[in-house]
């Protein structure tokens, strides 16, 4: 993410390679990170858990980009789905979602298992929602859902997601201007409204940009829109990611720091509350947000992107294994909110990892096998156009079923 984002990247990193690297002396890596189905133990409000399955030692990611049949459900908060394609009982759980993701194991990373979410028959995310007979789209989130150079504003998945969106609900809208972002104005929408679509996303947002800071929410949803059937569509936490990062090599104690990731958690939380508080929404709301992703395919290495230093990803973090524990908590507070609201989750870290800067290294943990697409473009940190073709596959995946 385009400014306050630096950090983020080293943490993700370093625990995704923690597996293979342990507790070693820190590197330009740092911090925590993941993808993979083991647990690390950790004592966040997000009630981290210690257990947890790890991933298996063969073959290649079995995620597809086609959907499930769906769920029934329907009407009201959110149509959240009682009988889905996939997850609970009789469908996939996460870690055997990804249990041969990637030819060398990951022992370190989420436990969501634990919260019991239903996960989508796809293994992209997860499948609490029936999205049906939507009218309102509305995009909120940070630079990846902006989108930024030298990808095309006509190539970032918001815009894609838009055209499957309007074909597979009727709407209009979502026109080329729409499409675009101001480089000269934080990579906001030269046109936020445009039919059943709006776009309150910018570069650098965090978190509290949602609903306290900037109202990214409020600002894209007022008057008459809340009674309409409305999706809403988000990539948020990368720049607190980069926050928290930016504090541990500033040499924040874990105590301060473990408050920061509560807070960061806790504002995400309260921002899909207040999305879902009964009434808001009469004729129903459905959210679906994304976790973080890393370019460095769980090696940690960030100079593996000629540009790391000029992005800042040069600074060692003091102890990245107390911090890696901390981001899986965080990690762990999103699926569980996404489960108590009855919202979705992509498994977006794990869908990137193995399409990075380090994709062509049999020993990186997230290694899948050669000839790998890859995900990040040369700012290390944003999509590629095939990244967010992917993006778009994601998301659309998790409405469809």
């Amino acid at each position: 993410m385009i400014s306050r984002h630096g950090g983020w990247i080293l943490t993700l990193g370093a625990w995704l390679a923690a597996g293979c690297a342990d507790d070693e002396a820190a590197t330009s890596s740092g911090g925590a990170g993941g993808a993979g189905g083991a647990s690390a133990t950790t004592s966040t409000t997000t009630s981290a858990s210690s257990s947890g399955a790890s991933t298996g030692s063969t073959g290649s990611t079995g995620s597809t980009t086609s959907a499930g049949a769906g769920g029934q459900g329907g009407a009201g908060q959110g149509g959240a789905s009682s009988s889905g394609a996939g997850g609970g009982p009789s469908g996939p759980t996460y870690a055997s979602c990804f249990a041969n993701a990637f030819v060398n194991p990951i022992t370190d990373g989420p436990d969501y298992d634990q919260y019991n979410p239903v996960v989508a028959s796809h293994c992209l995310g997860t499948n609490h929602q029936d999205i049906t007979g939507v009218e309102r789209v509305v995009f909120v989130g940070d630079s990846v859902t902006a989108g930024t150079p030298p990808t095309l504003a006509s190539d970032v998945f918001r815009a894609e997601l838009a055209e499957a969106l309007k074909t597979k609900f009727g709407l209009s809208g979502a026109g080329p201007l729409w499409d675009q972002y101001n480089v000269l104005s934080q990579g906001v929408g030269v046109q936020k409204f445009d039919g059943a679509f709006a776009n309150c996303s910018k570069w650098g947002a965090r978190v509290d940009d949602l609903n306290l800071d900037n109202k990214q929410l409020k600002d894209c949803i007022s008057g008459g829109d809340f009674n309409k059937r409305t999706l809403i569509v988000m990539t948020m936490g990368g720049n607190d990611l980069a926050a928290l990062t930016k504090a541990a090599t500033d040499g924040a104690s874990m105590a301060t720091l473990q408050s920061q990731a509560d807070t960061w958690v806790n504002t995400m939380r309260d921002a899909i509350a207040w999305i879902k508080e009964p009434g808001r929404f009469p004729n129903g709301v459905f959210v679906v947000f994304a976790s973080a992703y890393e370019f460095t395919d769980g090696t940690g290495e960030v100079q593996s992107c000629d540009v790391s230093q000029l992005a800042g990803f040069d600074q060692p973090v003091p102890s990245p294994a107390s911090l890696r524990a901390i981001v899986v908590g965080v990690h762990e507070g999103y699926l569980q909110i996404a489960v108590d609201h009855q919202v979705d989750m992509l498994f977006l870290a794990e869908e990137f990892c193995g399409h990075g800067y380090e994709r062509d290294n049999p020993a990186a943990p997230c290694y899948r096998g050669p000839g790998q697409a890859a995900y990040f473009d040369l700012t290390c940190t944003h999509p590629t156009p095939a990244g967010h073709d992917r993006l778009r596959e994601m998301f659309m995946a998790v409405v469809n079923e």
